[in-house]
């Protein structure tokens, strides 16, 4: 299928790459519909691209990578909304954004996504451990080149 994006361009992907967000994501509830878009082989960083409007794209990352001890509790009723039998299954992503020289993860609302039926739901966990704007990664001159 083709998705308009804004940033780049029309892009072609299987139809089986759409993943569904049931009840949309935080701010955005009637846009349920997403293709996860890889910038490269070994990337860490992704954009999480509307397919049904071309300028609503998150860049989004695997908080696993950049801060070891994050774990999402899914609650039994969350596993049923998301039909996962095997917590092995999800995969879970955060929203990252830029503040000042830091990207930042929203460690409070994962996304957490199953992988073999492509349905996806951003949670909101109750721990004040983590907080929406948890720094991530600090952007330096020599990082921006590398991303570029």
């Amino acid at each position: 299928m083709e998705v308009r994006t804004t940033r780049f361009g029309v892009i072609e992907i299987a139809e089986d790459r759409v993943i569904t967000f049931p009840k949309g994501l935080l701010g955005f509830p009637q846009h349920r519909r997403f293709c996860l878009l890889e910038p490269g082989e070994d990337a860490c960083f992704f954009w999480l691209q509307s397919v049904e409007d071309p300028d609503l794209a998150f860049v989004v990352t695997d908080p696993s990578l950049f801060v070891t001890e994050y774990a999402v509790q899914i609650r039994p009723e969350q596993m049923t909304s998301l039909e996962l039998r095997d917590l092995a299954d999800a995969q879970v992503f955060v929203i990252v954004n830029k503040v000042d020289q830091t990207l930042t993860g929203n460690l409070q609302g994962p996304l957490v996504i199953n992988t073999l039926t492509r349905a996806g739901e951003q949670m909101v966990l109750a721990e004040k451990k983590w907080t929406t704007r948890h720094p991530l990664l600090k952007v330096t001159p020599s990082t921006q080149a590398a991303t570029a």
